[in-house]
């Protein structure tokens, strides 16, 4: 294997973004708490629509400058709305549900991987093809073994 190249802002970013999404799924719980499921979706949503309009203004000239898409977008590209409704409504239960916050990004986690895997393995959604290695069946496994830790039992 070749080492890597660590990238700090990178690395900080997507800590921080894993932070951010354990706060999301717990706000949007809250919503599905008082609202239901579909209820939390709408508003993530909105709020977020909200948001992006209000930040648009403030990168502008950047927008202006960008030369936009190189080349034709798959149509599957534009599904990560759809993911991302989805996503709100499945954690929004589950978060309310014996899991708790921290099993349902326990599982959450433990999903993202074998998605991961698979599409880096069959080249899913234009991903690069990548032969799995060992490595990647010990990191499935011991994410497994720490979701079963976190949800049914400790130490």
């Amino acid at each position: 294997m070749s080492p890597r190249r660590i990238d700090l802002a990178a690395n900080l970013a997507a800590l921080a973004a894993g932070a951010l999404l354990s706060l999301m799924v717990h706000l949007n719980g809250e919503l599905a708490r008082q609202g239901g499921a579909l209820f939390s979706s709408w508003m993530a949503h909105g709020t977020g629509t909200v948001a992006a309009l209000l930040v648009i203004p403030l990168w502008w000239k950047a927008i202006q400058r960008s030369e936009g898409p190189r080349q034709a977008i798959p149509f599957w590209a534009y599904l990560g709305g759809f993911a991302g409704a989805v996503t709100v409504i499945m954690t929004s239960t589950a978060v309310n549900s014996a899991l708790a916050l921290s099993g349902t990004l326990a599982l959450g986690l433990a999903g993202q991987i074998v998605f991961s895997l698979a599409a880096d393995r069959w080249g899913l959604f234009g991903i690069a093809k990548r032969r799995l290695r060992l490595g990647d069946g010990i990191a499935l496994a011991l994410i497994v073994a720490g979701s079963a830790l976190v949800i049914w039992g400790s130490l």
